[in-house]
C-alpha cells in the first residue's frame, strides 16, 4: 500500500496527548499542534508546526484530534473563540456541503455532552469521533492504548490507520457518545479492581506475609490482572507518582455515577470507590497516582504496606 501523509491537528499535549501525537510525527504525518502550557520539548524539536491558536490548527489540518483533561476543557477547545469550530467555518466546501474534515475527540468526557458537541461540529459539515483511550501513560509512551470508538463507520475507517498508530486493541463500539459511555465503564471496572487488588495486598502484608511474593504468587492464578500486575507493584513498591492522576480518576468516576442517577441505577461499589478516592485528594493526594487508592485503606487500618518489601 502507498503511504499518504496527511495533515493532522493534535490540541492537547499533555502527559497522554504528546507521546501520542509523537507516534503521528514519526509515521511521516505533517502535524500542526496546539497546547494549553508549555509545548513538550519532544513536539517542540520535532517537523510538527506549532499554532498560536487551535483555530489555526483546524484551518490546516484535514484530522484534527483533541486530547484534553475534562468535559468543559473540551466544549473550550471545539466552541470557544478563536478555536477548532471557528477553524472549520473557514474551511472550503465541498458540493454536498461537507468540508470532508474529521474532529476526533480522545478525551474522557460526559457522553451525554459528546452526543451535543458531535451535533454541532455535523452542522459545519463537519464529521465527529470520540475516541476515548486506556492505558494510561505507558501505553500512550508504547502505543498500546486501547481506544473506543463512537460514530459512523465510514469515518471509522477513514481514521483507523491513524488510531493504529497509536494503540493496539481499537474497536468501533456505536453512535456518537458510545465511544465515552465505554470509557466510563472501563474506568468503573479499573477503580474496582485497584481497590480489590490493595485489598488483598494490604490483606496480606498485615497477616505477616511479604506483600511482594503474595503479588508474585497471585499472578500465576486466577487473580491475575493488568491491575495487578502494574498497581500492584507501585503499591509495593510506594511509587505513586503519575501515572494516571487520582483528580481524573474521580473525573471518571463521577461521570459514571452522575449518568447511572439519570438511568435510575445504583452503582454501589463505584460509589465507594470514588469515596476512598476522594479520601486520597483530602490528605493531599489529587495528583498521586490512582493506585495510591491504597493508602485510604491503609489509613482506615492504621497500617501500611512495608515500604522496604521488593516486588518480584
Amino acid at each position: 500500500m502507498t503511504f499518504k501523509s496527511l495533515n493532522i491537528g493534535f490540541v492537547g499535549l499533555g502527559t497522554m496527548g504528546a507521546p501520542m501525537a509523537g507516534h503521528l510525527i514519526r509515521a511521516g504525518h505533517q502535524l500542526f499542534v496546539s497546547t494549553h502550557g508549555k509545548m513538550p520539548e519532544a513536539i517542540a524539536h520535532s517537523s510538527a508546526t506549532q499554532c498560536v491558536t487551535s483555530r489555526g490548527v483546524a484551518e490546516r489540518a484535514d484530522i484534527i484530534f483533541t486530547m484534553v483533561p475534562d468535559t468543559p476543557d473540551v466544549e473550550a477547545a471545539l466552541f470557544a473563540d478563536n478555536c477548532i469550530a471557528a477553524g472549520l467555518k473557514n474551511s472550503a466546501q465541498g458540493p454536498d456541503g461537507r468540508v470532508g474534515k474529521v474532529v476526533v475527540d480522545m478525551s474522557s468526557i460526559s457522553p451525554i455532552a459528546t452526543k451535543t458537541f458531535a451535533q454541532r461540529i455535523n452542522a459545519l459539515g463537519c464529521d465527529y469521533l470520540d475516541a476515548p483511550v486506556s492505558g494510561g501513560e505507558v501505553g500512550a509512551k508504547n502505543a498500546t492504548l486501547s481506544i473506543m470508538v463512537g460514530g459512523a463507520e465510514a469515518v471509522f475507517e477513514r481514521v483507523k490507520p491513524l488510531f493504529e498508530l497509536m494503540g493496539k486493541n481499537i474497536t468501533l463500539v456505536g453512535d456518537n457518545g458510545d465511544g465515552q459511555t465505554a470509557k466510563v465503564a472501563n474506568q468503573i471496572i479499573v477503580a474496582l479492581n485497584i481497590e480489590a487488588v490493595a485489598e488483598a495486598l494490604l490483606f496480606a502484608a498485615r497477616a505477616g506475609a511479604d506483600p511482594a511474593r503474595v503479588r508474585q504468587a497471585l499472578m500465576g492464578g486466577f487473580a491475575s490482572s493488568k491491575i495487578l500486575e502494574v498497581h500492584g507493584e507501585r503499591m509495593v513498591k510506594r511509587t505513586f507518582e503519575p501515572g494516571f492522576r487520582i483528580e481524573l480518576h474521580q473525573k471518571d468516576l463521577n461521570l459514571a455515577l452522575s449518568s447511572a442517577r439519570a438511568l435510575g441505577l445504583s452503582l454501589p461499589n463505584t460509589a465507594m470507590a470514588q469515596e476512598l478516592f476522594n479520601s486520597c485528594v483530602a490528605h493531599g493526594g489529587k495528583g498521586w497516582d490512582h493506585s495510591a487508592m491504597v493508602r485510604a485503606l491503609e489509613s482506615m487500618a492504621n497500617f501500611e504496606i512495608s515500604p522496604t518489601a521488593s516486588a518480584a
